[in-house]
């Protein structure tokens, strides 16, 4: 069975790209959210196995969202996507439960790496 993956990003490209990259890794993209507030809603209603969430959205970014997700779920398994020069927020979002992340321009090995890292190896 497939591991499901919810991807949140404002931008549609974004969206595009990590889906096709997260799908070549052999996932399955289960939802999509364009925002933090969005990201909390969509993963309630799906339960996926990982979240791969940007930083900078408008509404609720990627860390406040993460830590929602947290609450909701200790467990949660959550992939933190930034740009280059955000480790301050990449550094707040570890400590608030991500289990990793990747830094864009997203490199598809990287990206099945993390993936498979997260989620405790090869399946």
């Amino acid at each position: 069975m497939s591991k499901r993956v919810l991807i949140v990003d404002d931008a549609a490209f974004m969206r595009m790209l990590l889906k096709d990259m997260v799908t070549k890794a052999g996932f399955e993209i289960v939802g999509e959210a364009i925002n933090g507030k969005e990201a909390i809603e969509k993963y309630k209603e799906l339960n996926p196995d990982v979240v791969a969430i940007d930083t900078i959205m408008p509404e609720m970014n990627g860390i406040e969202a993460t830590k929602e997700i947290m609450k909701l779920n200790p467990n949660a398994k959550i992939i933190i996507c930034s740009a280059m020069g955000q480790q301050m927020m990449v550094m707040e979002a570890l400590q608030s439960g991500a289990k990793d992340f990747v830094v864009k321009p997203f490199r598809q090995d990287k990206i099945t790496e993390t993936l498979f890292k997260v989620m405790g190896g090869r399946q």
